[in-house]
């Protein structure tokens, strides 16, 4: 009885730990997201974490009558990179990003992470 009952926990443990992986720390997705950087601060009450806004060219409508500009909101987990978004707002960026499925509260409020500046420009 006590080996069926090891063999059952560490079954549900595994399902559990895959489940958790899958849903916190696999990268669903990556990318590159291109456009004008609006701002990135340093915020949070318990973690503190560089959330960032990047403005792409374009416009849609998320209700009807309204027109709005694509936005781009990440999270970044490399402090110097922050610190060069930081230092450069307002300029065009090509920024390499990662998705996850959920957040956890230290890695930022957001999905998409931010791992790699790809270039850097004036406006156009």
């Amino acid at each position: 009885m006590r080996k069926i009952f090891l063999i059952v926990l560490v079954v549900v443990l595994s399902a559990v730990g895959i489940f958790l992986y899958w849903r916190y720390f696999y990268v669903f997705g990556e990318g590159v997201k291109s456009g004008h950087l609006n701002y990135v601060v340093l915020k949070g009450d318990i973690f503190k974490t560089y959330e960032g806004k990047l403005i792409q060219e374009g416009i849609r409508s998320r209700t009807a009558g309204s027109i709005q500009s694509y936005e781009f909101e990440f999270s970044v987990v490399n402090k110097s990179i922050a610190e060069k978004l930081m230092a450069n707002s307002g300029k065009w960026f090509d920024l390499h990003y990662r998705e996850f499925h959920n957040v956890v509260p230290w890695r930022g409020n957001t999905t998409y992470i931010v791992d790699s500046i790809l270039s850097m420009r004036e406006t156009r």
